[in-house]
């Protein structure tokens, strides 16, 4: 793994980690499975890019998935993203049908909402050039893409339980040690960081609730956006509005989603 590059405000929030037997058997095991001429997802220069597009101190909302795609160029390191050029997976169809429902509420912050003649439209939601930033402008231009780095770089920690997977085979790395790693991840976070958003989408994800300090951070929860269960409450569930409320309640910028 000597490709993987991590971020050196997570270098020292995890330093603890690296030289426990778990994760020095986890990066055997990877190299093993590329040496044996085996894929793995994402390419290894970009296992921790939910880290090194997130520092430390700059998580303000963390949304958990359980491990990467596993078809050819889809996953780079981001929870339910992928590349720019790759068609948009189903998970992520939903998550972003739930966005566009929750814009027409009047989802973007108050300071970047346009006024009349707007040039930025989807369907009835309406922004003018002139009324926002030139940052919010190009996330806004950006937001039918499925590389969600531009939510990363806002402070959203988009975190798989599992960061590596073999191509084709779903689950494959489950259980070598990762879900030690991120757990430690949550466990950090929770301990170190004043007031954090935890988006828990699905049993999986739900089960890491116990390693949050809900006295200080927030917890909303719902069915996963797969097909399968979106329609049992993940659509409808409000949870993009709702953590930019309460980033707005603790005086924190919202997020452009």
């Amino acid at each position: 793994m000597s490709e993987v590059r991590l971020e050196q405000s997570w270098k020292e929030a995890l330093r603890d980690e690296f030289d426990k037997k778990y994760f020095i058997d986890l990066s055997k095991f990877i190299k093993d499975e590329i040496l044996s001429g085996h894929t793995v997802y994402p390419h290894p220069k970009n296992i921790f890019t939910a880290l090194d597009t997130t520092p430390f101190q700059k998580v303000k909302v963390i949304i958990l998935g359980q491990d990467p795609y596993h078809g050819p160029g889809q996953a780079h390191g981001l929870s339910f993203s992928v590349m720019e050029w790759v068609r948009n997976p189903p998970s992520l169809m939903n998550i972003f049908k739930e966005i566009e429902s929750e814009r027409k509420m009047e989802l973007l912050p108050p300071s970047w909402r346009g006024t009349e003649h707007q040039e930025w439209n989807k369907g009835d939601f309406i922004i003018h050039k002139s009324s926002v930033t030139p940052e919010a402008w190009q996330l806004l231009q950006k937001g039918a893409s499925g590389d969600l780095t531009r939510w990363s770089e806002q402070g959203v920690l988009l975190l798989n339980t599992t960061l590596t997977v073999r191509a084709g085979q779903p689950m494959s790395h489950a259980g070598k040690g990762w879900e030690n790693f991120t757990d430690a991840i949550i466990k950090t976070l929770s301990e170190k960081r004043d007031f954090l958003i935890f988006l828990l989408w699905g049993s999986h994800a739900q089960k890491k609730k116990s390693l949050i300090d809900t006295k200080k951070h927030s917890i909303l929860e719902a069915p996963h956006p797969s097909p399968l269960s979106a329609h049992r409450g993940f659509l409808g569930c409000g949870h993009f509005g709702k953590t930019n409320a309460l980033l707005r309640e603790h005086g924190l910028s919202e997020i452009v989603w």
